[in-house]
């Protein structure tokens, strides 16, 4: 069961949470639609403040994602952690799109309507995050050029965004008592 929880409470490995046990994010509500995909590039950490900064996230969506397009709309994001069980979901959720069908519906996932964002019920943690910057990943600004040959032999750069993480809900794993 996941709770409300301060965002200084949690014990996590930011390098595994983000790098090994995925992430699906989201954007959008019921009123107005929503989608998610599954990713597995990212940072958590602090910017833009006194003493300790913002909590922050950093995402990388590529262009011709479905996903982007409700993110671009929206104010907010969530990012959803998942018990490991759930790996071929996210697998089947970075794959396909969701302008094809209701990819969450085939995963068996039960969305979550929370304000203007959607998280999922299934999830062990959650970050809602509203926007704070986009900027697309420029190929001239590569140092190492290897990294675009190897991960963008399509020239299909990420925009990349920061959000502000305003809440946090977490399973007892993740919080210190």
């Amino acid at each position: 069961m996941l709770v409300k929880t301060d965002y200084k409470k949690l014990k996590l490995n930011p390098f595994t949470l983000v790098g090994d046990e995925w992430m699906l994010i989201a954007a959008g509500n019921e009123q107005n639609g929503y989608n998610s995909m599954t990713i597995s590039w990212g940072h958590l950490g602090s910017i833009w403040g006194h003493n300790s900064g913002r909590p922050s996230v950093v995402v990388y969506v590529r262009p011709q994602r479905y996903t982007k397009e409700f993110i671009d709309r929206e104010e907010y994001f969530t990012l959803s952690v998942f018990p490991s069980e759930y790996k071929k979901q996210l697998g089947y959720l970075g794959s396909h799109s969701g302008r094809d069908g209701d990819k969450i519906a085939h995963c068996g996932l039960t969305p979550v309507f929370s304000g203007e964002t959607t998280y999922f019920e299934q999830a062990k943690l959650v970050f809602i995050c509203k926007k704070l910057y986009r900027a697309p990943v420029k190929e001239e600004f590569f140092i190492d050029k290897s990294v675009v040959s190897e991960y963008y032999p399509k020239k299909d750069f990420h925009d990349m965004y920061i959000g502000e993480i305003t809440e946090v809900f977490a399973s007892d794993e993740y919080i210190s008592k």
